[in-house]
């Protein structure tokens, strides 16, 4: 006989009680095709099942039997159902969404989430309040952690613009349209540069202005003002732009001329916004290309 973890005692072997407490995550991994080791044990824990070593001994056991996939330390993938785990390539986004606890999808990787990107990129980003670690590479993906602006955390203003999206069945964290239009100009180095920001910014419909202006005077950063206010003073018509939203940015813009890219170079200076922008930006030299 043998003790069950849940009380009692029954009649199995340790390989089928083993087996038995197995079939219980059978439910979780339908409903987690990404997940950590902390997701598992509240499941567990919500069942009345939660033993650490038992859910150690579970999770080695699936994968050995390629049921999962273990991406690193504490996080997982499920194997679809006739793939091996060497060819199980797991959704970048959840994978992004679950390698840190407050992990939030950011800039150019917001974009492609929100289905705006020109193009798609192998580099996902993702903000966090925890101490961004070295770049990791996973299949085709490398995955880059991006702090948390500082202005935003002296202020407890991290979640401002933030979205939680479904992605499968999960809940995703990423940036809103507003936060990311201000995002990934304010570091356009993150996002693909500037022909891929512009083009794909220009594709988005609709921005709530209010919370893009709220946004930017949240970051306290003069030179981010400045770009958003040039690129929205260009889309006037089209995202309808009214004069109060760029009074609103122009007053927060820098004083004396900064450069918008911080490689500097060739460039006009847009004098409304003291703003030095890149000859390729301002002459749209993709177009004529196109």
């Amino acid at each position: 006989m043998t003790k069950n973890p849940c009380g009692g005692v029954i009649n199995a072997t340790n390989g089928d009680l083993l087996r038995a407490m197995q079939s219980r995550l059978h439910p979780f991994f339908s409903t987690h095709p990404v997940f950590t080791v902390a997701e598992v044990d509240s499941f567990l824990a919500s069942t009345g099942n939660f033993n650490p070593e038992t859910r150690k001994k579970m999770l080695l056991q699936h994968s050995k039997q390629g049921t999962i996939r273990n991406l690193r330390r504490g996080l997982y993938a499920v194997v679809p159902p006739g793939q091996s785990p060497q060819d199980c390539a797991p959704d970048p986004f959840l994978v992004a969404s679950r390698l840190a606890e407050d992990s939030v999808l950011s800039h150019h990787t917001a974009l492609e989430f929100h289905g705006y990107a020109r193009s798609a990129r192998n580099v996902v980003t993702f903000l966090t309040t925890g101490k961004p670690s070295p770049p990791w590479r996973l299949s085709q993906n490398t995955y880059r952690t991006v702090a948390q602006p500082r202005a935003l955390r002296s202020v407890d203003a991290t979640e401002f613009g933030v979205q939680v999206r479904d992605r499968q069945g999960m809940d995703v964290q990423v940036t809103g349209p507003e936060r990311t239009l201000v995002d990934v100009l304010d570091r356009p180095h993150l996002s693909g540069g500037w022909e891929e920001i512009w083009t794909s910014l220009e594709s988005v419909p609709f921005f709530d202005l209010d919370l893009v202006v709220e946004h930017v005077g949240l970051l306290a950063n003069g030179t981010a003002a400045a770009k958003v206010g040039h690129f929205l003073e260009q889309h006037r018509e089209s995202l309808m732009v009214e004069e109060t939203h760029l009074e609103a940015l122009q007053r927060l813009s820098p004083k004396k001329p900064q450069y918008a890219d911080r490689n500097r170079g060739a460039g006009v200076l847009v004098q409304r916004w003291n703003l030095v922008m890149p000859m390729s930006v301002v002459e749209r030299r993709w177009e004529e290309l196109a």
